[in-house]
């Protein structure tokens, strides 16, 4: 029988009722303070904008396994599913997709106002090798930023020991090991049907039409 094909544009996140837990990794400055007090230190510049990732498998990517200068320490950010919705729901794709904006111009105009940026980058596999399907990465800006860390944000948990153990074991080849560890990320269903144009995850195969 042949696998179900996934999405090509997917959610995928560990996930409660009222929360989903997203990944960054900090330097340690930053990284510890925020574990030790369940919140992002002052020193976390709220004025920036910052990329939330559900895939760990992603974070790891991005990190290399939290051996990247200034990313050694990554961080599982368990936020409202509130304040997640809401940043996708007012997001604005990170590139022009014609077909999708009427417009370069509009596209434009519609990021500066937007708090939000969706970006849909191939996912990973332990290996950290391409897949043939992607993963979302959300930008927050502005308001979005400031109330990711001080009002969205439930808990914050140093999952830095679990990156390195998983690393070791693909390292040593012991991947079906190295795969029982991973957070079991599922589909995650937005709330709301009608998020903007293009943001949209895509149906499974099985709801399409």
């Amino acid at each position: 029988m042949t696998a179900p094909t996934r999405p090509q544009h997917e959610i995928r996140a560990q996930y409660t009722d009222t929360t989903v837990t997203v990944y960054q990794a900090y330097a340690p400055f930053i990284g510890l303070p925020a574990v030790r007090d369940g919140r992002f230190p002052d020193v976390w510049k709220r004025d920036r904008m910052t990329w939330i990732k559900p895939s760990f498998l992603w974070m790891m990517y991005r990190c290399g396994w939290a051996t990247k200068e200034g990313q050694e320490t990554v961080l599982a950010v368990e936020i409202t599913r509130e304040g997640f919705d809401r940043a996708l729901g007012n997001s604005e794709l990170s590139h022009y997709v014609r077909g999708v904006h009427p417009d370069r111009a509009t596209w434009q105009r519609n990021l500066r106002r937007s708090p939000a940026r969706v970006q849909w980058d191939p996912e990973r596999d332990l290996r950290l090798d391409r897949l043939p399907y992607r993963s979302l990465q959300l930008g927050l800006s502005g308001e979005a930023a400031r109330q990711y860390a001080d009002e969205w944000t439930v808990s914050i948990r140093d999952v830095t020991p679990l990156a390195r153990r998983i690393h070791e074991l693909v390292s040593a080849g012991r991947l079906d090991d190295a795969a029982e560890l991973l957070p079991r990320e599922s589909p995650y269903p937005p709330a709301g049907a009608a998020l903007p144009a293009g943001r949209r995850p895509d149906p499974s195969p099985g709801q399409r039409s």
